[in-house]
C-alpha cells in the first residue's frame, strides 16, 4: 500500500440521485444503514468493488486486496437516467448480480475511520436505497474477508433484464448523462479490471460490440 493509496482522495464525488433510478425503487436509506449496521461487528470494515468503486473508491483506506465473491456476477443491467444517461435516454451501469462468480477489489477502512466513511460510502450508493447491500464472503489471497457489496435482486425496477443487442447498442451509441457516456464508464471499468490483472468476458463482450459498430477505435 503506498503513501498515496493511504492519503489521496480521487476526482469528484459521482453522487446518484433519486431521478437515476425507477420512482419504484426508492426505500428508505437510513433504515437499510441500520440494518447494515446490526450486521456489523464493529471492527474493520471491508468495501468490495466490482465497477466504478475499483477505479475511484473514494473510502479512505490502508488496504487493497484482490477478492473473489461467489455466489454473485458484474452485469451491465442497471437503468442510469442521471449519471450515465438521461430519463429519455437511459443508459447502463455496472450491478452486482446472482449467479456466478465476480473477481474485484476489497478496501479495508480501520475501525477508527469506519464509521465516517461508511456514511461517506452511503451517500454516495444508497442515496435511493436502491440496492441491496450485504455482507458477502470474499476470498483473497491472505484469507477470507467479510466485506460490504451492493447487490441488485432481479425484482428490481431498475433491473433492466436482458437487453436485446440492437437495443444495447443504441444505449452505447446514444446515452449520455452528467458523468458521461455509458460506453465511456464501460470502458473505464474494462481498462481498471485489466490493470489489476481481472478478465471479464462480459464486458469484454460489451466493448467488442462497440467496436464491430465503429464506437470505439
Amino acid at each position: 500500500m503506498t503513501s498515496h493509496d493511504r492519503h489521496a482522495r480521487p476526482g469528484p464525488v459521482s453522487h446518484p440521485t433519486s431521478l437515476d433510478v425507477h420512482p419504484l425503487a426508492l426505500r428508505d436509506p437510513q433504515l437499510l444503514l441500520e440494518q447494515t449496521l446490526r450486521q456489523w461487528d464493529g471492527g474493520d470494515l471491508w468495501v468490495f468493488g466490482y465497477a466504478s468503486l475499483i477505479w475511484n473508491p473514494e473510502v479512505e483506506h490502508i488496504e487493497r486486496r484482490m477478492a473473489r465473491v461467489l455466489g454473485y456476477h458484474r452485469a451491465l443491467r442497471m437503468w442510469s437516467r442521471i449519471n450515465r444517461g438521461t430519463p429519455q435516454v437511459p443508459g447502463l451501469v455496472f450491478a452486482l448480480m446472482p449467479g456466478g462468480s465476480c473477481q474485484g477489489v476489497v478496501f479495508r477502512v480501520p475501525a477508527p475511520l469506519a464509521r465516517r466513511e461508511l456514511d461517506r460510502l452511503w451517500q454516495r450508493e444508497m442515496p435511493t436505497g436502491v440496492y441491496d447491500p450485504r455482507w458477502l464472503p470474499c476470498r483473497t489471497h491472505q484469507g477470507l474477508v467479510r466485506a460490504l457489496g451492493f447487490t441488485l435482486r432481479r425484482t428490481s425496477p431498475n433491473y433492466t433484464g436482458e437487453l436485446p443487442e440492437p437495443r444495447l447498442l443504441e444505449i452505447l451509441r446514444s446515452a449520455k448523462g452528467r458523468y458521461g457516456t455509458t460506453l465511456e464508464y464501460v470502458h473505464r471499468t474494462q481498462e481498471s479490471l485489466l490493470s489489476h490483472g481481472i478478465r471479464d468476458r462480459r464486458v469484454e463482450a460489451v466493448l467488442m460490440l462497440a467496436r464491430r459498430h465503429g464506437l470505439l477505435g
